[in-house]
């Protein structure tokens, strides 16, 4: 049965327009940036095969591009309109944490950061420098590492900081591996990082470490 089909409150993007985004299911989403099926399934049901055979929605929406064109119903066309789409929601929540804002919403810092880091396949260490006011000068990746450590170095954290002006830091890494879980490495080198930027009186508010669907701050821990 055709999605045109089905009763008008069960159709997704009616369902989107009358109750929000947030009620739909991820294969619904799915449904709606696909627009159609594939001949004997409607878009809801290739959506729930493309989750099924992807083992979920973060997992399609990373996926190689060999891979995910080869899946059925997509191709480059649709893996072109996804990596816009991905874009479009990175920059839309770049632009919320704009240059000379202050920070008010942890939550959206929250969602920035695991957008930037959440992703990537190596791990890879990063800062957000704010000024005295914590208002935002930049985000900046600093350090890449190997799939399961990066090298940071905390003098050249602090010299950055120096060039930028900035009054304090937020810094996030990524575990590649999915487990948002905080190491004894994570936390020494937090150590040192704070007591580094401290001699030049800079300070470091939290510490993200970013895994998959979860984000650890070390100041919610108590560790900063």
């Amino acid at each position: 049965m055709s999605i045109k089909d089905w009763p008008e409150g069960e159709r997704p993007r009616e369902k989107l327009l009358a109750l929000g985004a947030e009620v739909l299911s991820d294969a619904e989403l799915l449904a709606i940036f696909l627009r159609v099926g594939v001949q004997g399934r409607s878009a809801v049901d290739l959506a729930r095969d493309l989750l099924l055979e992807f083992g979920g929605l973060r997992q399609l929406l990373e996926a190689e591009r060999e891979r995910f064109c080869a899946a059925r119903g997509m191709g480059d066309a649709k893996y072109v309109q996804l990596q816009a789409t991905l874009e479009l929601s990175r920059r839309h929540l770049a632009s919320q944490l704009a240059r000379g804002e202050a920070l008010t919403s942890p939550t959206l810092v929250r969602a920035y950061l695991s957008s930037q880091l959440r992703h990537l396949g190596h791990e890879e260490f990063a800062a957000l420098f704010l000024d005295t006011q914590h208002r935002v000068i930049r985000y900046e990746s600093l350090f890449r590492g190997t799939l399961d450590s990066a090298s940071v170095y905390p003098r050249e954290v602090a010299r950055r900081a120096l060039e930028l002006g900035a009054g304090a830091l937020i810094l996030a890494h990524n575990h590649p591996s999915g487990v948002a879980e905080p190491s004894d490495a994570d936390r020494r080198i937090t150590d040192r990082l704070c007591e580094a930027l401290g001699l030049f009186e800079i300070r470091v508010l939290d510490h993200f470490v970013v895994g998959d669907g979860e984000v650890v701050s070390f100041a919610e821990r108590g560790w900063l």
